[in-house]
């Protein structure tokens, strides 16, 4: 008789390397070109385990750190007319369901929480690896997702000719086990 051999997979905190890893977007402005920027304040960690498999994420990004290499439009962004960052001072992602797509990719989807307004919101990823750091002996796993919003549904700046519904978000990450 043949015994059957159970899996065990332990689950760990992993935390983002923020001088390693960068959340980013993307928004078309006057119809024609796209503006870049980025938030330079976050918080990210991951429930998984050594392989980083089904991880589960929960992000928290200051609003009030949008960077767009513009301080005018900056602290406009940061003003009542957009993300009103002295009312919201955060948006917030937490994983819902998780489900891998392929070898190395997956679908990420959870509850996005900005402007006051949360939603469900699917994010691509891609594992691009795992490795033992010579420095720390810790594994890093480095992984990029992926998404679109629509600004709107979040009450985030109002209708205007000048500036694209959709943001496209990318966030590349470098993660540590604890």
């Amino acid at each position: 008789m043949a015994q059957s051999q159970a899996t065990i997979s332990v689950q760990s905190t992993w935390k983002a390397d923020n001088a390693h890893s960068k959340v980013g977007f993307a928004i078309t402005h006057l119809l024609i070109s796209e503006v870049e920027g980025h938030f330079s304040e976050f918080d990210i960690t991951a429930t998984a385990d050594d392989a980083f498999s089904e991880p589960s994420f929960t992000v928290e990004l200051k609003t009030g750190s949008i960077d767009t290499d513009n301080d005018r439009r900056n602290e406009h962004l940061r003003s009542a007319d957009f993300f009103d960052a002295e009312t919201h001072p955060t948006i917030t992602f937490k994983t819902t369901a998780f489900e891998k797509t392929g070898e190395k990719m997956f679908k990420l989807t959870g509850d996005l929480t900005m402007h006051g307004v949360t939603k469900p919101v699917t994010l691509e990823g891609k594992l691009n690896g795992i490795i033992t750091d010579q420095r720390s002996n810790k594994l890093k796993a480095g992984l990029k997702l992926t998404g679109t919003i629509d600004r709107l549904a979040y009450k985030v700046g109002g209708e205007t000719p000048t500036l694209g519904d959709e943001v496209e978000m990318t966030i590349n990450l470098e993660m540590a086990q604890q």
